[in-house]
């Protein structure tokens, strides 16, 4: 919302009088002065006008979680844990998920109230890459790492998936690195492949890696320096 229409707002000040105010230097914006009326502010800035709180700035939070097998990755479930079940933090009801995992994928997931920050992880434009641990039930053959890197065509999307670095660490175990997140993509693709993935875990979301530290169902806040 820009500056001049959250003024106007208050005490139903108007449009004219609030672009004063701003234009006169009385108006700040997290403690500093602007005179910009088509400033943008959101609800996590604090606005005051002439030491009057016009809005007072919400907590920001963004955190992120081992999330454990047989828990959901949704707000509620009738049935089953969900990941904000696991968060302990007054301002849970405040969070959504920046992407999900299935109920038996265990691994990263990143939670916010930020929804700038949370567009630009998932924005498929920016080809933010996802990094999966994945354990099979077959033997993975030398010649799937040029298949994924080439891509599956999806009938039901009628779409070829993006290359994926396939990176085959043992008999039946592999790193994997896509950037895309399309329905149960990485067990269609194995699927191709005439394998079938048994354990899927996911390491790392862009520049945010989940630390040996962080047990199945445990969460901490991101830092100031992560962001």
């Amino acid at each position: 919302m820009k500056l001049d229409r959250l003024l106007a707002k208050h005490e139903s000040m108007g449009r004219t009088r609030a672009r004063a105010a701003i234009v006169s230097g009385t108006v700040t914006v997290d403690g500093r002065v602007s005179r910009r009326i088509d400033h943008e502010v959101d609800r996590f800035m604090r606005v005051e006008w002439s030491g009057t709180v016009i809005r007072s700035a919400e907590r920001k939070i963004h955190l992120m979680l081992h999330k454990p097998v047989g828990v959901v990755s949704a707000t509620s479930d009738a049935e089953h844990p969900t990941v904000i079940d696991l968060i302990d933090d007054p301002d849970r009801h405040t969070l959504h998920l920046v992407g999900r995992l299935d109920r038996n994928t265990s691994g990263l997931m990143l939670l916010t109230n930020d929804g700038r920050w949370s567009k630009q992880l998932m924005n498929p434009e920016r080809k933010v890459p996802k990094v999966y641990l994945v354990e099979t039930r077959d033997p993975i053959p030398p010649d799937a790492v040029a298949a994924f890197a080439a891509g599956f065509h999806f009938h039901t999307e009628d779409l070829v998936t993006r290359p994926v670095l396939l990176e085959i660490l043992g008999e039946n175990l592999a790193r994997l690195t896509l950037h895309e997140g399309r329905y149960h993509q990485i067990k269609r693709m194995f699927h191709r492949t005439g394998n079938r993935v048994v354990k899927l875990h996911r390491e790392q979301i862009g520049p945010f890696r989940l630390p040996p530290d962080l047990g199945p169902g445990e969460w901490r806040h991101l830092d100031h320096g992560e962001l």
